[in-house]
């Protein structure tokens, strides 16, 4: 395959030039501003923009144990059509993934029907109940990536270190959710919308007190740490003040916490009901700019799809959650890069370079020998999110109807189209 006349955009390389790419067994082998063709296949992308394959660091796939929500097959589906070629699952399914079988069963299942990478994330404690450390070791043979409790928070803080003295020894990776259960028991932020609306609120304070204690332990321990769903300027600033001391923190921030607020809440559409819950303005403004300063180093999506009935419930009883795969990049170039919060450059670091070098993967640049993961973009496309267009069991999510900027062309992993758009019948799959 050769890739002809797109902009190839590649920061570990400091490349922002016109390129062509050629491929030979899912590897990219030549870069060249032409390559001459023989018998190769030929993609023709003038005008659009080629990238290193986007990495999600923080996707719900609900499989195993919650299938009618989203499969391994549509969770990979909905991931290869917003342009995502490597996702790391959370480990909250039912059963929790806790020890080494259920990581050996999620790959094999992976392996048969995902069109994507799928990297599993570990708990940090035994059926995520705060009390005892799973399997780090036999998990790490079985291949996952990091650990995380996410979903919840583990609240004792003596069980917290030793697994950060454990996945230091180990070289793993923790992802930190970070909420205090104690006065988190609310459904939406706590502040003038709650109060009209009657509402439970969870307070700033619930994520701040805990993005501090985890950070205060990484230090303890000289251990790696990375910050979910960052959605205060609270921790934004601590994320600063520990960064600074030298602690291996990185942070993430979702694409609906730099792009709505409390204010767009009435209580009565439940796809604006998420965890942690959408806040004040003032801390979308503070996180844009932790995203353009490097204060925050990834942009994820916490993709965690619902079946409609749930969300159909009160504000009160639907559970947390929206759908991201498929709006991450048009919510991005929107939100961040036409408003000057990132460059081209920076936006594929946020996406793509940096989740890989968190991750200690070699993905996340497109070098001479590296894996041909790929993800192509038409930069200047503009439409309105519809439902229907969704590859992902579930639709939840506030932005339906938003009109983005930035559409999908092509998903390639490992050399493979696994996803091209189509005007006529909007996609067209091949199955790895």
């Amino acid at each position: 395959m050769i890739i002809k006349n797109g902009m190839l955009i590649d920061p570990k390389n400091n490349i922002e030039a016109v390129k062509d790419i050629k491929i030979i067994d899912g590897i990219v082998i030549k870069i060249a501003d032409k390559i001459i063709e023989r018998d190769e296949a030929v993609i023709d992308v003038k005008g659009m923009w080629v990238i290193p394959g986007v990495i999600d660091m923080h996707v719900h796939l609900r499989d195993p144990g919650y299938e009618y929500k989203e499969t391994i097959a549509t969770g990979a589906m909905a991931a290869a059509k917003g342009g995502v070629t490597t996702v790391c699952a959370m480990p909250n399914t039912n059963p929790v993934v806790d020890i080494k079988e259920i990581v050996e069963f999620i790959a094999n299942k992976s392996k048969k029907e995902a069109i994507v990478n799928i990297l599993q994330v570990g708990a940090i404690t035994k059926g995520q109940q705060g009390k005892f450390l799973a399997d780090f070791k036999g998990m790490m043979e079985a291949g996952i990536c990091a650990i995380s409790e996410d979903g919840k928070t583990v609240m004792n803080s003596k069980v917290l270190r030793e697994a950060m003295e454990l996945a230091k020894k180990l070289n793993l990776l923790i992802l930190s959710h970070c909420e205090d259960e104690y006065i988190a028991n609310g459904c939406m932020n706590e502040g003038r919308v709650s109060k009209k609306l009657r509402l439970q609120g969870i307070p700033k304070e619930a994520e701040d007190i805990i993005a501090s204690r985890d950070m205060q332990l990484a230090q303890l321990t000289n251990s790696k740490i990375h910050l979910c769903h960052v959605s205060t300027k609270g921790s934004g600033e601590l994320i600063k003040f520990y960064k600074d001391r030298g602690v291996k923190v990185t942070a993430e921030v979702c694409p609906h916490h730099f792009t709505l607020t409390e204010d767009l809440i009435d209580g009565s559409n439940t796809n604006f009901k998420m965890n942690p819950p959408l806040r004040e303005q003032l801390d979308v403004n503070y996180l844009k700019e932790a995203i353009k300063e490097g204060i925050i180093d990834v942009i994820a999506t916490d993709h965690a799809p619902h079946h409609y009935d749930e969300k159909k419930q009160s504000f009160e009883k639907a559970p947390n959650g929206i759908i991201g795969l498929e709006t991450l990049i048009p919510l991005t170039i929107t939100e961040l890069l036409l408003k000057g919060y990132l460059t081209k450059t920076t936006m594929v670091e946020k996406l793509s370079l940096n989740p890989g070098r968190i991750l200690g993967i070699d993905k996340g640049h497109l070098s001479i020998g590296a894996i041909a993961d790929i993800t192509i973009i038409n930069p200047n496309e503009q439409y309105i999110i519809s439902k229907e267009d969704f590859a992902s069991k579930s639709s939840n999510t506030p932005f339906i109807g938003k009109e983005v900027t930035g559409r999908v062309v092509y998903t390639i992993v490992k050399g493979k189209v696994v996803y091209k758009y189509s005007n006529n019948n909007n996609s067209l799959w091949r199955e790895q």
